[in-house]
């Protein structure tokens, strides 16, 4: 199963002082907005989004059919081929895909309660 591109997006309480925080690690914004209260910052290939008042937790986020830098990759499963072959393996998902093609996301629990994120773009 080839989920794509991997961040972590953090539920934070204060964007701007998580964004200060974060370049003093050594982030720098590669993407986002800050008057809609998001961004997303890298370092390397390291990826973090910072969502103020979006999520009620933070959770691992997965971007099929983009690599790291968020570019286009041709060869990715689309989300709800994701999608049945997690149902297929008995996983129980809070959210489903709709629709045949196109941007779509799913969402389920790990066994200790993390939220996963599978959020397709194209």
């Amino acid at each position: 199963m080839k989920l794509g591109a991997f961040s972590i997006s953090l539920s934070v309480k204060d964007l701007a002082l998580s964004r200060a925080f974060y370049e003093k690690l050594g982030f720098s914004k590669f993407h986002g907005e800050e008057e809609q209260k998001w961004l997303i910052l890298k370092n390397g290939d390291t990826v973090i989004g910072l969502f103020e008042g979006m999520f009620p937790k933070n959770m691992l986020t997965f971007n099929p059919g983009w690599d790291q830098d968020a570019q286009n990759i041709d060869d990715f499963d689309d989300v709800r081929e994701i999608q049945k072959s997690l149902l297929a393996a008995g996983l129980t998902l809070e959210s489903r895909a709709e629709g045949e093609a196109g941007p779509a996301s799913i969402v389920l629990t790990d066994p200790d309660g993390n939220p996963i994120l599978i959020d397709q773009h194209r």
